[in-house]
């Protein structure tokens, strides 16, 4: 198949005909760098199987376990894990609905949840909907996890002998980073000894090119849940479908899931997604190929129009997290890039803890509309004073 660029194949004019939020939510003025979608077409294999289940009225109710069947196939393909097992496994409508089932299962409300500030503005609504308590295990100053600080929150998690949940972002977003397997392998190890059960978030996994650890893969991860998606990577939000895993030992509570909860994913949601993992792998090389010309673009960029911003350049997702304190916006820089230069970025403040001062911006659109944001934020920003 020749190498295609899902980046490069939709203008400005094709992009504001779309009724998704990122294109609607602004005025027509606005460049949307902002929510977790991405200027891209499908891919191929996944439009042949939606167009031939609608056009056959094959449109009825979700059967069989096909897609974690593609998911076991795609991860052991990908990333070298041979341990996921399709029978530990159950469906959930979207990520953040499995997560707070899993964290259903292991918990109680009222019961301490650790996450990792700055991190994922759904994991505190979600948790706090949930009836649990937020604990903060912030990251460290260059964005990875504080194994420090995470013992001392299950510590203070736990004080009072309620069970704790930690909730894992792997890769993590909005930094980027994606985890070691000495990393994770540490995080099993506290989980043990603090008695922690663990949910990961992994939605983001296979956007990695290479070095993407799954948590389960891990010694000392069998009473951990892990829940993905194919939503992000091949662009499929609204067609809902996740699946949770179960490690070895958190097999027995999976099995006392709701059932009720295996009707949110529909039948074209999970038909999409399984047809991705199965035939998408071509159209995701190319789109990695995309990314990491953007995300070099983005870097030439801010040397250029904001020198003063500081990012790590993560591998781990299409989201860049920019540190924007040297250049006097305030805690939320992204209020300010919204008014005075019409480009939309998610505001740093509702990442949490350490989040003030920062944005996170979505580069996964097409050179030139990249490029004209960053021009455009340069622009806000005063020059200095000779």
């Amino acid at each position: 198949m020749p190498s295609t660029h899902p980046l490069r194949e939709l203008s400005l004019t094709d992009l504001r005909r779309r009724t998704s939020i990122k294109w609607r939510e602004h005025p027509d003025d606005v460049l949307p760098l902002w929510v977790a979608e991405m200027d891209v077409l499908v891919a191929p294999p996944v439009v042949e199987a939606l167009t031939a289940a609608v056009t056959s009225g094959d449109t009825g109710y979700p059967h069989g376990n096909a897609y974690a069947e593609a998911l076991a196939d795609f991860a052991a393909a990908r990333w070298g894990w041979e341990g996921l097992d399709s029978s530990r496994t159950a469906y959930a409508a979207d990520v953040m609905t499995g997560i707070v089932e899993a964290i259903g299962l292991v918990s109680g409300p009222g019961d301490p949840v650790v996450v990792n500030p700055p991190v994922y503005p759904p994991f505190f609504g979600y948790v706090e909907h949930a009836g649990r308590t937020l604990v903060d295990a912030p990251l460290g100053e260059d964005g990875r996890l504080d194994l420090d600080a995470l013992e001392a929150a299950f510590i203070r998690a736990g004080a009072d002998g309620r069970p704790v949940t930690y909730l894992l972002c792997n890769p993590h977003n909005p930094t980027a980073v994606v985890h070691t397997s000495d990393e994770l392998s540490a995080v099993a190890a506290l989980a043990s000894t603090y008695r922690v059960r663990v949910v990961v978030d992994e939605i983001h996994g296979p956007l990695v090119p290479e070095g993407f650890v799954p948590y389960l893969s891990v010694d000392g991860t069998e009473d951990a849940f892990a829940v993905t998606s194919a939503s992000k990577t091949w662009n499929l939000a609204g067609l809902k479908a996740a699946v949770m895993i179960a490690g070895e030992r958190a097999a027995q509570d999976l099995a006392r899931l709701p059932e009720v909860v295996s009707h949110g994913p529909s039948h074209l949601g999970m038909l999409a997604h399984t047809v991705a993992l199965r035939e998408g792998t071509p159209w995701l090389d190319d789109l990695q190929a995309d990314l990491a010309e953007n995300r070099a673009l983005l870097a030439t960029l801010l040397d250029k129009h904001l020198p003063d911003v500081r990012w790590a350049a993560g591998p781990g997702t299409y989201l860049a997290w920019l540190d924007c304190r040297e250049l006097g916006l305030g805690d939320d820089p992204a209020a300010v890039f919204l008014e005075q230069g019409r480009v939309a970025l998610n505001p740093g403040p509702t990442f949490g803890e350490g989040g003030a001062g920062h944005v996170r911006l979505n580069f996964a659109t097409t050179p030139e509309i990249l490029t004209e944001a960053i021009e455009r934020m340069g622009r806000v920003v005063p020059p200095p004073t000779p």
